[in-house]
């Protein structure tokens, strides 16, 4: 890995950390022992994990001046206090995990209900807080400068000149992927998210989970990126197979309605309507409920997030689990995800508004795809995974086979050695020149496979097998992907690096993460001139069989 001395903050991935390292610090080995094997948690452990860190912790809107030592003297007299970080959001907030759940209601014993001068106030009391000094005054000459948890990723352009001053490709890469992941705190913040949610849910359903699900939990979210969460009843399922003792078949009475889709359609309505009316800081609730997947979503103003809650996304979380398993096994992963997903963002292949556009799932898939075909492969194919799945590991949900190993020592490590420089530059050739006519996208076998039918991209869903990820992607959408990634790919080729830093112009990644045509012209129109006649009409007839 290329070196860098600098990084953003302690708890991220650095550049001359090993990836092992930063697995560790995001909470994905266990530690049997100080100095002996560690070994990578799988995505269950993690989410088990995760999910009882939040029941532990609190989220408080702190005053102006705050001083932190005494803040964090006065919470440990309700208990032990295993980490804690301040952000701004509106304001200065402080998350705080305690050791123990019952510090949290020592906590809350002694907090007061807000008066109704103004406003009646819904009496419901939940783990968001409001702190203010009693004497403003006398406490400010304390106040001492707190550091804050960055929260979204530094802008386009300061990311542009901080990678025009790395050593290679490879480097720029590892650097943008540092600045665009979600941090340990931030993924705290998404799971204590859930968590508060959780506490409503609870209140109809008590043995149910919320659960994240998507960017959150599958190791490629940038930070700023949604919530996805969806509302779990496995656990209550598990608890009617364990009465089967004594003489009798017991059952709870249970409300029935015709159907699982409206049963979840009345469950959200539910939900929807208490985070809207109820819910501390939950605005702009909407009800979506007849989209293939009914969802409510909301903006979550504590902490920052605009979230969308589903209900038993099963399959949903296997493509999760499976992302996450492909994140793990090998550092170039993510780098090469995270470089290629804010290539497309910034020259508007991509979008947070849905549309005809390629999503960062599907082209998160094209990217796992690319690295499935290289030689070795970097990665393995889906029914390599299933083969290595064990009983515990054997899945079908709604009729499909979502069977994959979860133990990564089970998984063979990659033999191939190529640079991040190398795949960057093939990957924008490899779809450059993909028969996007012909072809079709299975990550399943690795390998391409004839269209079933005439969309322009066809991407198989890993799971449900007879859908396309990709089939909202129009014509021209394509076209426009497939001529910037040959642009790219001309880009990566041909230009002098050592020509361009004299210049003090943007080179390798930075160059791609400026807009074609729109920040120099000129330079573009004779670089198109210069390009060979071969490759003119190479692209000619790419484009002319997409139109056919």
């Amino acid at each position: 890995m290329t070196p860098n001395s600098h990084c953003r903050c302690a708890h991220k991935f650095c550049i001359n950390d090993s990836p092992f390292k930063y697995y560790r610090k995001i909470g994905l080995f266990h530690s049997t022992d100080a100095e002996v094997s560690t070994r990578r948690k799988t995505f269950a452990e993690v989410q088990t994990e995760r999910l009882e860190q939040a029941e532990r912790t609190i989220l408080i809107k702190c005053p102006p001046k705050i001083n932190e030592k005494k803040l964090l003297q006065y919470l440990s007299s309700h208990g032990k206090i295993n980490s804690h970080f301040f952000f701004e959001n509106r304001g200065i907030h402080a998350l705080i995990e305690f050791s123990e759940k019952n510090s949290i209601a020592s906590l809350q014993d002694v907090i007061g209900i807000p008066s109704a001068t103004e406003h009646h106030v819904v009496p419901f009391k939940s783990r968001l807080f409001i702190f203010t000094l009693k004497n403003p005054v006398g406490q400010a000459a304390a106040e001492t400068p707190i550091h804050l948890s960055p929260q979204s990723h530094i802008p386009v352009k300061d990311l542009i000149q901080k990678l025009c001053g790395a050593e290679s490709i490879s480097s720029q890469m590892y650097t943008l992927l540092n600045e665009y992941q979600l941090t340990e705190e931030n993924i705290k913040l998404r799971f204590l998210a859930c968590s508060l949610v959780r506490d409503f849910a609870r209140a109809y359903f008590p043995d149910s989970v919320v659960k994240p699900f998507g960017s959150s939990v599958n190791t490629f979210g940038k930070l700023g990126c949604d919530v996805d969460m969806f509302l779990d009843f496995h656990k209550t399922g598990k608890h009617t197979t364990k009465m089967k003792k004594g003489p009798f078949e017991m059952e709870y009475q249970m409300k029935r309605l015709p159907s699982e889709r409206l049963a979840t359609q009345k469950i959200l309505s539910v939900i929807g309507d208490c985070l809207d009316n109820f819910g501390p800081g939950c605005v702009s609730v909407q009800k979506i409920l007849n989209a293939r997947c009914p969802l409510v979503k909301f903006s979550h103003q504590p902490t920052g997030f605009q979230c969308d809650l589903s209900v038993s996304n099963s399959i949903a979380i296997k493509s999760s689990e499976l992302l996450y398993i492909y994140g793990c096994l090998d550092s170039r992963v993510r780098a090469l995800v995270f470089s290629i997903r804010c290539w497309a963002r910034i020259h508007g292949l991509t979008n947070s508004v849905p549309g005809a556009w390629i999503t960062n799932f599907s082209l998160t898939m094209m990217i796992m795809f690319f690295l499935q075909k290289r030689s070795p492969p970097i990665i393995p194919t889906l029914d390599q995974l299933r083969e290595l799945a064990d009983k515990e590991d054997q899945h079908i949900i709604g009729g499909y086979d979502c069977s994959f190993v979860s133990d990564f020592s089970k998984i063979n490590p990659t033999k191939n050695t190529e640079t991040l420089d190398v795949l960057l530059c093939d990957f924008f050739e490899y779809f450059g020149n993909f028969d996007f006519r012909k072809n079709s996208i299975n990550l399943r076998k690795g390998k391409e496979v004839n269209k079933p039918e005439s969309s322009p991209l066809y991407i198989w869903n890993p799971f449900e097998q007879d859908l396309n990820i990709s089939k909202n992607v129009n014509q021209p959408q394509l076209e426009k992907f497939v001529a910037l990634a040959r642009e790219s790919a001309w880009i990566l080729q041909k230009e002098d690096k050592t020509l361009r830093m004299v210049n003090k112009e943007p080179w390798g990644l930075a160059a791609l993460l400026i807009p074609f045509g729109k920040s120099n012209p000129n330079k573009i129109k004779n670089r198109m001139k210069g390009i060979g006649s071969e490759t003119i009409k190479s692209l000619l007839d790419s484009l002319k069989k997409l139109d056919s």
